[in-house]
């Protein structure tokens, strides 16, 4: 159970927190035990992790400030493990170096400054920064999936709907004709290929072109009906 200073304090740095928001970092106690903390680091512009969302939890030990908190990171981000404490100067594995002074603001900034470093630690992985990129781009939709992180982090909830709204409706606009409105037009069939190519004609057409064509037999027909009449007065004579 938390000592009444700890409380204390974490109270008060929440609504430090609140007061005056920490760029790229959000943090806000669980509602049922102020001593863990809930996460998100935006990545910064300009690196591998940009546009990337990273959740994570803060478990702070009943003596805190006087002991550090244990830190984790629960998205995969190409940088630290997830569901692994991270070995930092200011979380649990190192406390002979722990500052009381230091707060959650400046614990998850110092994070997030370790995350957009290279340096090696326990915890930490080694991947590519295409696949950072990946990782950074599916954040959001991983974090999505989470009961906790929704509960606690509405905003970024719907922030991935109006994302997910946009691309919807960008697809929309690139998509092909619909079925109705392909059926509504007459169709040129082709067949064939080069100086076979063909077209079959739509059935308007054809009507037109058997109206404009007249039968060879009924020509003939014609001519020889038209020369028994002009023949047969000679026939009497």
């Amino acid at each position: 159970m938390a000592e009444k200073a700890c409380v204390k304090r974490l109270q008060k740095e929440y609504r430090a927190l609140c007061k005056e928001p920490v760029s790229h970092v959000v943090a806000r106690p669980s509602p049922n035990d102020i001593l863990e903390w809930h996460y998100v680091l935006e990545g910064s512009n300009g690196t591998p992790f940009a546009g990337g969302y990273y959740y994570g939890k803060i478990k702070f030990p009943p003596e805190y400030p006087y002991k550090p908190p244990g830190i984790l990171m629960i998205t995969p981000n190409g940088r630290f493990m997830t569901q692994k404490k991270l070995c930092l100067s200011m979380s649990d594995f190192h406390p002979e170096s722990w500052n009381p002074m230091w707060s959650v603001s400046s614990i998850l900034t110092g994070l997030l400054s370790f995350m957009m470093d290279t340096s090696p630690t326990t915890g930490s992985v080694n991947t590519t920064t295409e696949e950072k990129q990946r990782l950074a781009k599916a954040s959001l939709a991983f974090n999505c999936k989470n009961p906790a992180f929704r509960k606690l982090f509405p905003e970024y909830v719907e922030k991935y709907n109006e994302q997910q709204l946009a691309e919807q409706r960008v697809s929309e606009q690139l998509s092909p004709e619909s079925p109705n409105e392909e059926n509504s037009r007459p169709k040129v069939e082709k067949v064939g290929s080069g100086e076979d190519m063909k077209t079959i004609d739509t059935p308007k057409e054809a009507r037109k072109n058997r109206k404009q064509s007249f039968p060879t037999w009924m020509l003939l027909l014609l001519v020889s009906i038209f020369g028994i009449v002009m023949a047969l007065p000679l026939l009497q004579l």
